[in-house]
C-alpha cells in the first residue's frame, strides 16, 4: 500500500475553488499511488462547539467518530481551505476543536510539566486560497492562519513537518491563472510518489537532527577554557601559534562530538524513560525520537574519533608531541569513558567529577601545552581550580530532572546515589567553594586587578545562586525540569572563564 493520506476539504460549501484544488490534488495523489481518504466538512453534521469542560467528554457524533478514526489512520494530513479574515473558516476550526481532543491528539502530563504529542510521526500539507497577496500575508501579517493551524495546533500535537502552499490573490485571477493553480495542486499530489516530505524538507530535517545531536550549547564554554590556557601560555612564553591553536580546537571539537554521540548511544536506556528532558538534560533525543538511526550514529562516532586522531597527529607535527599527545590521550579516555564501557564513569557516580576535570583542567592544559607552555608549570593547574568547582553545580543539578529515569536504568549519578536534596546541597557548597577559590587564586595567577571583578561579579552571583537553590529546596522536591536553575548554573561558569580571559587577551 502507498502512503496513507487523509485529504480534508475545509470549505463550508460545495463547488468552491478549494474543492477544485482538492480534486486536482487527489487526482495527482492517486496517480502517485497514495492510499487516499477524503473528508468534506460541508457534508459532515456535528456540533462545532465544545459544550463541556473537556472535548473528550462530549458525545461524539458519527461524523466526529469517523474523523478521529481517519486521522489516526493517516500518515499524511492534507488540509485545503480558504483564508478568511486571516485564518481558517469556522467549520474547520470547529472540526479541529472536536477532533483533536486530549487523549487522542495530545495528553497533559499528570505532573503538570508539558504534554505528550500523540500524533507524532504524521506530517501535513496546508493548501489555502486567499485574496490577500501572499507576500503581504506571509511577511506583513505574519501568516496568522497558517501559524495557528501549522504551529499552534498540528505541531502542538506532534504533526511535523507541516508545509504550506498559498494560492492567491484569487479574486482578480483569471481563468488561465486558476487553471495553473489547479495544475500546481495536481503536481503537489503527484509529489507523494517520493513520500510526504519534499527533498528540501528531508535535507532540513536531517540537518536539524544532526545539529541537535551536536549539543552545541555546551561547546563554547570548553572552547573559551581552551583559549584561556592558550592565553596563559602566551603570557608565559611570549609566543603564540595560530596554526597550533586552530588544530587543537578542531581536535577538541571532534572529541566533544564523539562524546555527545556516545552519550546518546550508551545513555539510551535512561533517555528513553526520561519524561523531564530539556535543553540541558536528557540527551539530544535523536535516538529516542528516531530522527537518527543507531547505525548512522555509530558511523558518526567513528568519523568523529577519526577526526580527533587525524587532527591530533597533525597537531603533533606542529608542536612537541610530548606532552601534547599524552594530554590528548588522557583527555580522550576521560571524555569517552563518561558513558562508554568499561569505564561508564557517569553510571558509577564519577561522571560529575569527570565533566569537571575535562572541561576545566583538561582543556586549559591543552591550550597551555599546545602553545609551548610546560605542563609541569603550576599555572594551568591552579587556574583550573575555581573553574572546576564552578562546573560542578551545573553538572550535579542536571541529574535532578533525570533522577527517575536514571534510577530506573541503574545509572548512578550523584542525584541517584545521594538523593536530589543532597545533590542540591552539594551544588550550593561547590558554588561557594568556586567563589572562594576565585578570590584567592585568580588575583595571584592573572592580575591583582581581577579581584575587583571577582568581588563585583562572581561573589554576588554565587550568593544569588545559593539563595535560589535554597528557595528551590523549600519547595516539594520532585524530579522535574529545572531549566531556570540550569541556565543560572551554566551562566555562573561563564564568569570563571570570561574574567581571566578578558584580562589576559
Amino acid at each position: 500500500m502507498g502512503l496513507k493520506v487523509l485529504l480534508i476539504l475545509g470549505h463550508p460549501r460545495r463547488g468552491s475553488f478549494c474543492e477544485a484544488l482538492a480534486d486536482a490534488y487527489a487526482a495527482g495523489a492517486e496517480v502517485a499511488g497514495a492510499d487516499l481518504r477524503r473528508l468534506a466538512l460541508a457534508d459532515l453534521r456535528f456540533d462545532p462547539d465544545v459544550l463541556v469542560p473537556s472535548p473528550r467528554d462530549q458525545k461524539r457524533e458519527p461524523a466526529i467518530a469517523e474523523a478521529v478514526e481517519n486521522v489516526a489512520w493517516a500518515e499524511h494530513l492534507v488540509f485545503v481551505f480558504p483564508t478568511w479574515w486571516g485564518t481558517m473558516p469556522a467549520c474547520l476550526k470547529g472540526f479541529l476543536d472536536r477532533v483533536l481532543m486530549p487523549g487522542f491528539a495530545f495528553e497533559d502530563r499528570d505532573d503538570g510539566e508539558g504534554w505528550d504529542k500523540l500524533l507524532a510521526g504524521k506530517s501535513a500539507h496546508l493548501l489555502t486560497t486567499m485574496d490577500t497577496p501572499p507576500f503581504v500575508y506571509r511577511h506583513i501579517y505574519r501568516a496568522p492562519g497558517l501559524n495557528a493551524l501549522g504551529r499552534a495546533t498540528l505541531a502542538f500535537c506532534g504533526v511535523a513537518p507541516v508545509r504550506s502552499t498559498i494560492f492567491g490573490p484569487v479574486k482578480p485571477a483569471g481563468a488561465g491563472r486558476r487553471t495553473e493553480w489547479i495544475e500546481q495542486a495536481r503536481h503537489e499530489g503527484l509529489s507523494l510518489r517520493d513520500g510526504a516530505l519534499t527533498r528540501g524538507q528531508r535535507v532540513r530535517g536531517n540537518m536539524a537532527a544532526w545539529f541537535r545531536s551536536f549539543r552545541l550549547q555546551f561547546h563554547p564554554m570548553a572552547w573559551a577554557a581552551y583559549a584561556l590556557g592558550a592565553a596563559g601560555a602566551k603570557q608565559a612564553t611570549g609566543q603564540f601559534s595560530w596554526l597550533a591553536f586552530w588544530l587543537g580546537l578542531a581536535c577538541l571539537f571532534s572529541l566533544e562530538l564523539a562524546t555527545v554521540f556516545t552519550n546518546d548511544r550508551f545513555d539510551y536506556e535512561s533517555d528513553v524513560r526520561n519524561r523531564h528532558h530539556g535543553p540541558f538534560t536528557g540527551g539530544s533525543r535523536v535516538l529516542v525520537d528516531g530522527s537518527i538511526s543507531l547505525a548512522r550514529l555509530n558511523v558518526a562516532v567513528l568519523i568523529a574519533l577519526g577526526a580527533f586522531v587525524a587532527t591530533g597527529v597533525a597537531l603533533a607535527s606542529v608542536v612537541s608531541p610530548f606532552p601534547s599527545l599524552v594530554i590528548l590521550a588522557a583527555l580522550g579516555v576521560l571524555a569517552i569513558g563518561y558513558t562508554v564501557p568499561p569505564l561508564k564513569l557517569c553510571w558509577r557516580g564519577l561522571g560529575e567529577i569527570d565533566v569537571g576535570v575535562t572541561h576545566s583542567l583538561g582543556v586549559i592544559l591543552c591550550g597551555y601545552a599546545f602553545q609551548g607552555g610546560a605542563w609541569t608549570n603550576p599555572w594551568p593547574w591552579l587556574v583550573a581550580v575555581p573553574l572546576f568547582f564552578a562546573i560542578l553545580p551545573a553538572i550535579t543539578l542536571s541529574g535532578i530532572p533525570d533522577y527517575s529515569a536514571d534510577r530506573a536504568a541503574g545509572k548512578g549519578t550523584i542525584a541517584v546515589r545521594l538523593g536530589p536534596r543532597i545533590a542540591v546541597r552539594l551544588a550550593q557548597a561547590t558554588t561557594a567553594v568556586a567563589a572562594a577559590t576565585a578570590v584567592v587564586l585568580l588575583p595571584r595567577l592573572i592580575d591583582a586587578g581581577v579581584l575587583d571583578a571577582v568581588l563585583l561579579l562572581i561573589v554576588p552571583y554565587a550568593i544569588l545562586q545559593v539563595v535560589l537553590l535554597e528557595r528551590y529546596l523549600q519547595r516539594r522536591l520532585e524530579p522535574r525540569r529545572i531549566d531556570g536553575l540550569m541556565a543560572l548554573a551554566l551562566t555562573y561558569i561563564v564568569f570563571f572563564v570570561a574574567i581571566p580571559l578578558w584580562v589576559l587577551v
